[in-house]
């Protein structure tokens, strides 16, 4: 196989195993080969988002390398994937957290947009344009939400931030640039409140501290009690809203 520098491959492996009596068996698995320029040894990762493995290839590494490294950490992989959350596609019937509430996709073609019901959200016009009008809608109600928690843990500190941006990233749920600039991952619209009011507190916070110091958590622990709560639920539950849309 042969890869251009940083750029990437799918396809499926398989994987040596164990049946029940101890017999050798295989199963597949998506694997997304990369080959990376900065990469200094064979590595591998699981991307919760895609629901497959990724094999990161330095420039002289060969794919028997990489199948190497995938035979010797099979156990690790198969349970990996296999203790990811199910995919929910932005489709009718598919039921997506807003706010920590569960909502049901309902279709109305002769409703308009995306409107809020008793745990419910209703999407007009035609079928093929559901997923498009629904992954606005979320980005446009993070959005909406990040900027209201934000002007007021700003003004609490007597900071201001540059700017707001929404990013769909895979291990960072919010970040605070130099300049200023606060970015935020727009799944943390589907956590609870209380979980995207720490991560909006933690990031404006850093407005005031750049760094993780004792005086930047007094300045959190001012902002919001939910620092240790929401850490646990990221943890626990993060990864599921990757698997949304």
């Amino acid at each position: 196989m042969f890869l251009a520098m940083d750029q990437t491959e799918a396809e499926t492996v398989a994987l040596p195993g164990t049946a029940p009596g101890g017999a050798v068996s295989e199963t597949t698995c998506p694997v997304r080969w990369r080959r990376s320029s900065r990469a200094r040894r064979v590595s591998l990762r699981i991307d919760a988002r895609a629901g497959e493995v990724v094999v990161t290839l330095p420039p002289r590494a060969n794919r028997r390398a990489g199948i190497a490294l995938l035979t010797t950490h099979a156990a690790w992989v198969r349970e990996r994937l296999a203790a990811l959350a199910p995919h929910i596609p932005l489709v009718p019937g598919s039921e997506v957290p807003l706010g920590g509430l569960r909502h049901v996709i309902r279709h109305d073609p002769a409703a308009a947009g995306v409107a809020l019901a008793s745990g419910a959200l209703i999407v007009g016009g035609p079928e093929e344009g559901v997923v498009a009008q629904l992954a606005a809608f979320l980005k446009a109600e993070a959005q909406r939400r990040i900027r209201v928690l934000a002007a007021g843990h700003a003004a609490l500190l007597g900071v201001a931030p540059k700017t707001i941006r929404l990013k769909d990233t895979r291990s960072r749920w919010g970040s605070c640039a130099p300049d200023g600039t606060l970015a935020f991952s727009w799944r943390l619209v589907m956590a609870p409140d209380w979980v995207l009011d720490y991560v909006v507190a933690h990031e404006v916070a850093h407005l005031k501290e750049l760094n993780h110091s004792a005086r930047f958590w007094a300045h959190v622990e001012l902002l919001t009690p939910h620092r240790d709560a929401a850490v646990e639920w990221l943890r626990v539950n993060g990864p599921a809203l990757l698997r949304v849309g």
